[in-house]
């Protein structure tokens, strides 16, 4: 067992209708959990880290972690870099270890984004590292990526293959309505599944990402708010919505939100149950249970993907 790419795993996903879920890790326990659902449901994952989580963790940790998790659970893994805002910082990604990177050019225009992308592309593939890109921009906050709903921007379908052609990128982030963080929706949720359709038959078998799309789990926002929480208003995208995302050509759906609001509704429990409670292990351990527990569910409701290892 080892770490690997993600092409083997877009091409089971594609073919047989279900999407990989790829999980923003920040720490031992939330790498436990998501690797233990994984383990147990039989399910293929990604470890996706963001800049932010580097940062935090530090990557000499993060790779230590992922291998241990590969010794332990007997899985493959693939291991993600998630929203890489420059070459050099895939380029350390790359040489660190990492199978796959994601480099985010959305933030420029088309031809710029192309030649960020292609230069990317032209490091990894040297060095047997798959490349994720983005066109289309999405709107919301998540570490160090914060665009506004005035500067979102949807997909535009007719750019996708001469992106694809020209950048060799493995697979494509696209905007279909998703967007970053716990407040996604202010009116009823709404995704254009004509984009992702045009998108899926000008790109037949290539794998499409969708960012954004932890569908804040309500009754983690109510349990976090009945313990002292200040979350009014969080909202996500349904779950039925990203299972028939994932029927379609999405191969990779980012889940991040719900992995940090199941820690904290774990944490918040253990805390508002015995205010004496000091112990890390106490409550990082029902924080980890409430993690993986959720894991295990999108694997079975919204990524389709149990029993597919």
């Amino acid at each position: 067992m080892a770490l690997v790419t993600t092409t083997e795993m877009f091409k089971k996903a594609y073919a047989g209708g279900y999407a990989i879920g790829a999980f923003n890790i920040n720490n031992m326990e939330i790498i436990q959990a998501i690797t233990e659902a994984a383990e147990e449901e039989k399910s293929p994952v990604i470890l996706q880290v963001s800049a932010g989580a580097r940062k935090y963790a530090k990557h000499t940790y993060l790779m230590a972690l992922a291998k241990a998790a590969i010794e332990d659970t007997g899985i493959d893994l693939a291991l993600h870099l998630d929203h890489g805002d420059s070459f050099e910082l895939c380029k350390s990604c790359i040489d660190g270890g990492f199978t796959s990177v994601m480099i985010d050019g959305s933030k420029y225009g088309f031809e710029e984004n192309i030649a960020l992308t292609r230069k990317v592309v032209e490091y990894a593939h040297d060095r047997g590292v798959v490349v994720e890109a983005e066109l289309g921009k999405l709107a919301g906050v998540e570490d160090d990526v914060n665009v506004s709903e005035d500067d979102a921007m949807y997909t535009n379908p007719d750019e996708v293959e001469e992106f694809v052609s020209k950048t060799g990128v493995d697979s494509l982030a696209i905007a279909i309505g998703t967007s970053h963080g716990a407040y996604k929706f202010k009116g009823e949720p709404r995704l254009r599944f004509d984009i992702l359709e045009e998108v899926g038959r000008r790109l037949p078998g290539f794998p499409i990402v969708l960012h954004g799309a932890s569908s804040v789990i309500p009754e983690l926002v109510d349990e976090i708010n009945a313990c002292g929480g200040a979350m009014d208003g969080a909202r996500g995208v349904p779950e039925e919505m990203l299972r028939q995302a994932a029927r379609l050509a999405v191969c990779k759906i980012n889940i991040d939100s719900d992995i940090r609001l199941a820690m904290t509704a774990g944490i918040r429990r253990v805390m508002t149950q015995d205010p004496s409670a000091f112990d890390p292990r106490k409550y990082l351990s029902v924080g980890r249970e409430e993690v993986k527990k959720m894991v295990k569910h999108k694997i079975h409701t919204v990524l389709g993907s149990a029993g597919t290892l």
